[in-house]
């Protein structure tokens, strides 16, 4: 079910709970709003359809994919960028690695590891910040 997106910088400021696979249709939702906003966003974060759970999802081009509990382990080359967000107006200054490695459970909650780089990398840092409370 798409779900409206959350702008409350209180809500959003506090950290997630980590999922379980109780959590389903969250993940579910956060793929159908992601998909109904594809016109503006690239990425999403539980918190920001209201509910504190770290579960992320992210659009690479015409796939969507998610990620439960997303740890990232590895970052290497950092550079400073400019990021909007669905939940802010405007662009905030922040730094991003071109390189990421990040643990993660899958859709149907299946252990994984994943190495990320550029754009997709970039994304996948902004939407864990979500989860830690962190907006750019």
């Amino acid at each position: 079910m798409v779900k409206d997106i959350v702008k409350d910088p209180i809500f959003l400021a506090q950290k997630s709970e980590p999922a379980t696979e109780a959590d389903k249709q969250v993940v579910t939702d956060l793929l159908d709003t992601l998909r109904a906003n594809s016109d503006r966003c690239v990425g999403m974060a539980a918190n920001m359809i209201g509910v504190r759970k770290c579960i992320i999802v992210v659009a690479s081009g015409p796939f969507q994919f998610a990620m439960v509990n997303p740890v990232i382990t590895k970052k290497l080359k950092p550079f400073k960028t400019e990021e909007g967000c669905l939940s802010l107006e405007g662009k905030r200054p922040c730094t991003r690695y071109v390189e990421i490695e990040v643990e993660y459970l899958d859709q149907d909650f299946q252990k994984k590891t994943g190495k990320y780089t550029g754009w997709i990398a970039q994304i996948i840092q902004h939407e864990v910040d979500h989860t830690k409370g962190i907006v750019i």
